[in-house]
């Protein structure tokens, strides 16, 4: 008697929101997303925050620490806010490059930022964050907002991030995280999953989009697994600070 063939292992699955897909059907689904909400994204944005997500990113920018003459990456970085305050710390003798997977999003940018008149010192690149086609040390200042829950492989991105800082650089993560304001949970959770994906629908005819990305914010690491995460990728003098009682969170380290 022959004994019957061990089961098929389940294929290499990773987290898409609440559901569990093949590694390599995440980034497409990301994209799917996000081809969906290009053209609302900024109104949403707005929205959604009531308008606060324009204080988290002025706070990040005041800790950039650019000057004029440096160079800076906008990783995942949409429709441009980031790229657009840093191309004004650093002057039309520095470069910015705001680099974006997605193809429309990148558009989005492009044209906001030419709308507004940056020119000469902005480039744009079409790049994954897991493998950021820039040389080494090339740039003193990263930053990623509100892209890196996305990346399917985050630590193969943050290792990307590290490589292309130049020592002395600081990589800047702008990104959801877990409240920590007693009671304010239970609220942020009420409103991500009632009020987000009717939003959604309304405003930008995709509930489901906008259900990702309350489940997307759920799955991604808290404030010191992030940090830790980042001082395994090589960063030194990680910090982090929390904006709007933990919402949102600031994480800071640095190339030596």
């Amino acid at each position: 008697m022959t004994g019957s063939a061990a089961p098929t292992p389940p294929p290499d699955t990773v987290d898409f929101g609440y559901e569990r897909v093949a590694r390599d059907e995440k980034a497409g689904r990301v994209r799917a997303v996000f081809d969906s909400v290009a053209s609302r994204y900024d109104v949403m944005n707005d929205l959604m925050s009531f308008g606060i997500h324009r204080l988290w990113k002025r706070f990040l920018l005041s800790q950039t620490g650019l000057r004029p003459g440096q160079r800076a990456l906008d990783v995942a970085g949409g429709t441009g806010d980031i790229t657009l305050g840093m191309a004004q710390q650093v002057g039309s003798t520095g470069l910015v490059v705001l680099s974006d997977i997605n193809a429309e999003m990148l558009r989005q940018g492009r044209d906001r930022l030419l709308d507004q008149g940056v020119v000469g010192n902005v480039e744009f690149s079409l790049a994954n964050a897991e493998q950021l086609p820039f040389a080494d040390q090339s740039f003193d200042c990263v930053t990623i907002a509100f892209g890196l829950r996305n990346v399917t492989d985050k630590a193969a991105a943050l290792a990307s991030m590290y490589r292309v800082l130049k020592p002395g650089g600081q990589l800047l993560i702008l990104e959801f995280s877990k409240p920590v304001t007693p009671g304010l949970g239970p609220i942020y959770d009420t409103y991500s999953f009632s009020v987000l994906p009717t939003l959604g629908r309304l405003v930008a005819g995709d509930a489901d989009s906008y259900r990702y990305l309350a489940e997307s914010i759920r799955m991604f690491p808290d404030q010191n697994a992030l940090a830790d995460m980042m001082r395994t990728a090589g960063f030194d003098a990680v910090r982090y600070h929390n904006l709007t009682g933990g919402i949102v969170a600031l994480h800071r380290g640095w190339r030596y």
